[in-house]
């Protein structure tokens, strides 16, 4: 609940706040990692759980394969590619060294092959086939990956290659990486089990999948690893539990060991520690505003989406969510406008803003109305107002 004066004419700023003060923000998230950078996210929602250093820039090494991966599924969702057309392999493909699919120069491959070449081999040589197929060069492609990044929100990535290939401009962060996951997951869900196969053999040449988590973790299920010596041991992880799942990524570790070790006890605290809370319905009601030159002195204030969070159980005690708008709102108004944002925060959440809209349209008064409103606001001393904001429910 807060206080606030309504001024003669000015619009003014609003703030109608409501939290619940309990434990303090120090211990209602007590997690660390040993990795250099590192991020846990909620796939559902998109909140970030933790993360270090989650948006410095960082090498990604391997895990660059899955923005490569990304681009062939979008060929496929809208049809422009199969899985049975087939690339050809060039002589710059077969020779490029790391590691390997085995491609053989002049043949033509599969995209199915290709895809599993890159997801479940690492394979730079597949990386280079279909780059050279989809965009004629490498670093035409890259530029590509740049600009899709860029579309999906990545907003700290430069991509130079296909492949993760050392290059001091070749870059991303531990949130941009979980931001390509969450994609994948959400908009590419026909190619995702290829993350989760344990291995692929092309060429009589069997290669088990790196990724530690499909060995440690039952409920893993991708997707991607990283290592150079620039880069150090990193992992973009994801794994289903109780029908939640969330995404992780570790980067600068020391050795696989370290990499295994930290992806999985980061999706066990995930998994243990956080919960999911639905604080509002569709239609719930906020507050009510003043409004200026209405037919009406106020209006409603309310969302329209189903708003819910994930966060560390402890911090839900010291949640805070808050309306803001310049007010009072003035007529005629739109019920189809935003007029508010509800901005929600907690200890290690947020900000996360969503919208707020009228209950109701607000027709302007008449001019003898405005002459009224005008010399009753000049005249008579400024109201206080109070404002009981609604708590966001226990979910």
């Amino acid at each position: 609940m807060s206080r606030f004066m309504i001024d003669r004419f000015a619009p003014l700023f609003v703030m109608l706040c409501f939290a619940i003060a309990a434990v303090s923000p120090a211990r209602a998230q007590e997690v660390t990692t040993e990795a250099d950078f590192a991020i846990l996210m909620d796939a559902r929602t998109g909140n970030v759980l933790y993360e270090k250093n989650g948006t410095e820039q960082m090498a990604p090494a391997s895990m660059t394969k899955l923005m490569t991966s990304l681009l062939v599924f979008d060929r496929l969702k809208t049809g422009e590619l199969s899985l049975d057309d087939k690339f050809f392999v060039s002589v710059n493909a077969w020779k490029k060294g790391g590691s390997k699919m085995w491609v053989q120069e002049g043949t033509q491959i599969r995209v199915e092959d290709l895809l599993r070449g890159i997801i479940v081999q690492s394979g730079n040589d597949a990386c280079i086939v279909v780059a050279e197929a989809l965009a004629g060069t490498e670093s035409r492609f890259a530029e590509m990956m740049t600009e899709r990044g860029q579309e999906i929100g990545l907003e700290n990535t430069v991509f130079k290659n296909s492949t993760g290939w050392p290059d001091p401009e070749h870059m991303t962060t531990a949130r941009d990486l979980a931001l390509i996951a969450r994609y994948i997951i959400q908009n590419h869900g026909d190619f995702y089990d290829y993350y989760k196969e344990v291995e692929f053999t092309w060429e009589g040449i069997r290669q088990p999948n790196r990724n530690p988590l499909l060995y440690v973790d039952s409920t893993a299920d991708g997707l991607k690893t990283g290592h150079t010596e620039a880069s150090g041991y990193g992992l973009v992880g994801s794994a289903v539990r109780k029908g939640r799942r969330l995404i992780v990524v570790v980067n600068g570790l020391e050795s696989e060991k370290q990499r295994k070790m930290e992806s999985k006890r980061l999706l066990d605290i995930g998994f243990r520690e956080f919960k999911d809370y639905d604080l509002y319905a569709a239609g719930d009601k906020l507050d009510k505003a003043k409004v200026w030159n209405g037919r009406r002195p106020s209006v409603g204030l309310e969302v329209r989406e189903p708003i819910s969070v994930v966060m560390h159980r402890r911090a839900r005690k010291n949640i805070k969510a808050v309306v803001t708008y310049d007010g009072p709102l003035s007529a005629p108004i739109d019920s189809a406008q935003q007029v508010a944002t509800l901005t929600i925060t907690a200890p290690g959440l947020g900000p996360l803003e969503y919208p707020v809209y009228p209950t109701d349209d607000v027709k302007r008064t008449g001019v003898l109305g405005q002459m009224g409103t005008a010399l009753k606001h000049l005249l008579l001393p400024k109201p206080q107002q109070v404002s009981d904001a609604t708590e966001p429910a226990d979910g």
